[in-house]
This record gives C-alpha cells, sequence and structure tokens, in this order.
C-alpha cells in the first residue's frame, strides 16, 4: 500500500484535536523534500485555540523553538534543488538564516477543508500555494499530506503530540 492509499483509509480530525505541539517526521514516498526539513532541524508545527498555526517549528538549541515564515521560503526553487537541502551545507546556511526567517505570528489557519472526498482539518499557508491535510492515526499521532497548488506531487509526514520541547 502506497502513502496516499494509507492516508486515505485514515479517519478524518477535528480542528479541536489539532490544539497543541506537535513534533513531525517525514514519512518517504518518493517526494523531493523527504528528508530536507530534518536535515535543516525542522521540530513539527503548533495550532493554537484561535485556530492559527506555526506552520513551520525549527530547533534552536536543546530547548529552543523558532518559528518561521514560510514566505521566506523560495518553495519552486527549493523543489527543483531538492538534493541541496539533504545537505550539511544546507544545514549550516539554514541555522544561520534561522533568525532572519523568524515569524512575527502566525502564518496558516487551520479549518475544516474537504480533500480526497473527505471533510478533515487543514492548514492552509496565508502566503504559500500550501495546504497541509490531515488525518488521525490514534489519539495522539497525525499523518499529513502537503498539496502544493500547481504540483500532484504529495509529501507525507506525521506529527505527534508533545507537551514541550
Amino acid at each position: 500500500m502506497n502513502q496516499m492509499e494509507r492516508f486515505q483509509r485514515l479517519p478524518p480530525v477535528d480542528l479541536q484535536e489539532m490544539i497543541g505541539l506537535w513534533e513531525g517526521r517525514g514519512i518517504p514516498s518518493g517526494h523531493p523534500l523527504d528528508g530536507v526539513l530534518e536535515n535543516l532541524g525542522w521540530f513539527g508545527k503548533r495550532f493554537s485555540a484561535e485556530m492559527r498555526a506555526d506552520a513551520l517549528l525549527f530547533r534552536a538549541g536543546q530547548k529552543r523553538l523558532i518559528p518561521i515564515d514560510p514566505a521566506w521560503v523560495p518553495l519552486r526553487f527549493a523543489l527543483r534543488v531538492h538534493r541541496l537541502g539533504r545537505t550539511q551545507v544546507s544545514s549550516h546556511l539554514f541555522s544561520y538564516l534561522l533568525p532572519w526567517m523568524r515569524a512575527r505570528g502566525s502564518v496558516a489557519s487551520l479549518k475544516s477543508q474537504p480533500f480526497q472526498g473527505v471533510m478533515s482539518a487543514a492548514m492552509i499557508y496565508d502566503r504559500q500555494p500550501i495546504v497541509d491535510h490531515f488525518r488521525k492515526i490514534d489519539d495522539g499521532i497525525i499523518m499529513g499530506a502537503m498539496v502544493v497548488n500547481g504540483d500532484d506531487r504529495v509529501y507525507f509526514f506525521e506529527l505527534e503530540r508533545v507537551e514541550q520541547v
């Protein structure tokens, strides 16, 4: 079974279930971004009761997270040069740029939205053509499917609820 089939078999997620801090990890599926976020120090996502989100949280040391503004990410370019995103050079450069890419507030909205015929929680980025669709694996683990408008490929990831860093 491929990742899309796995995703489609999972039940929907209610918006209220998403509130909180989630640690993420990519699910290898052949997508160009497989391994890139982890190489750059991606931690996960945070959702507020106001249905807003820190879409991309990155580690800054052992106990600090920095939310970045995805508007700073040249998405189409990143998808073309994805192999560079898995290199040590990219990791070092990104850690240097991280403070300048910091978000000045939440950067996405949490809404119910249909995907593959199922209404479920989704995170819509404010300034990127991206929607992350969510389905429930269990009470503490969510599967995500990141869809970029105009690109048929889907990036899959898991989020696991955590209390703190």
